[in-house]
């Protein structure tokens, strides 16, 4: 009896299938090239897929910890008021409010904030952290000032930042991990101004800030 011959499979399909697969690679590239990393959202992806797949020991995230020793420090100092915690897509903010850090056209530390300030240094200069860098950020209201010292608030601002930046390295962070920049009132958090152009005075003090915002380094 004459066997029947095996039909023959058609695989035609899966040049298609693996042109497609490509495609989809290099496009989901592009998008994660083009894309702002969040730190802190990819610190808890790791750990979760680290979870997933059998590793038993926890492993270290760095940015959370931070958060909890931070949120400590300023509970501890009773700060709450005056410094605000949180994140973005680069990691963690510290933002010290209003006059919170200097007297109106100073950039003297006042000295009741230099303790809550030496106990938030300790925290981000502890060795565990030696792997993030520090941009901090001087900013004024658009109210106009000048003196001798500082002939405008783009003097001020830039003042203020480095008084913090010279503060952090005093008490041991390295200078290399630290970025300054004084914005004057280009980047306000709130308008300085209602919409008849008459000036909001409890604006203009919250816009008077420092901001530090602390990254992880990838070098």
């Amino acid at each position: 009896m004459k066997k029947k011959q095996a039909e023959k499979i058609d695989e035609d399909w899966m040049s298609t299938y693996g042109d497609m697969v490509t495609l989809l690679l290099c496009f989901f590239v592009m998008m994660l090239a083009a894309s702002t990393p969040d730190a802190a959202k990819f610190e808890q992806i790791q750990a979760g897929l680290n979870e997933g797949v059998g590793k038993q020991e926890p492993q270290p995230r760095p940015i959370e910890m931070m958060m909890v020793e931070l949120s400590d420090d300023i509970q501890s100092m009773d700060v709450e008021d005056k410094v605000a915690l949180g994140t973005d897509s680069q990691g963690i903010v510290l933002e010290f409010e209003g006059d919170t850090l200097f007297d109106y056209g100073s950039a003297v530390i006042k000295k009741e904030m230099i303790p809550a300030l030496k106990r938030i240094a300790a925290t981000l200069q502890s060795e565990r952290y030696n792997k993030f860098i520090f941009s901090i950020e001087g900013h004024t209201s658009d109210e106009k000032f000048s003196s001798a010292q500082y002939p405008s608030n783009w003097e001020l601002s830039s003042a203020r930042a480095g008084a913090v930046a010279r503060f952090f390295e005093e008490r041991g962070i390295d200078r290399v991990r630290l970025r300054t920049s004084g914005l004057y009132d280009v980047s306000p958090k709130y308008p300085n101004k209602d919409p008849f152009g008459e000036p909001i005075p409890q604006n203009r003090i919250k816009n008077r800030r420092v901001v530090i915002h602390v990254e992880p380094s990838y070098n």
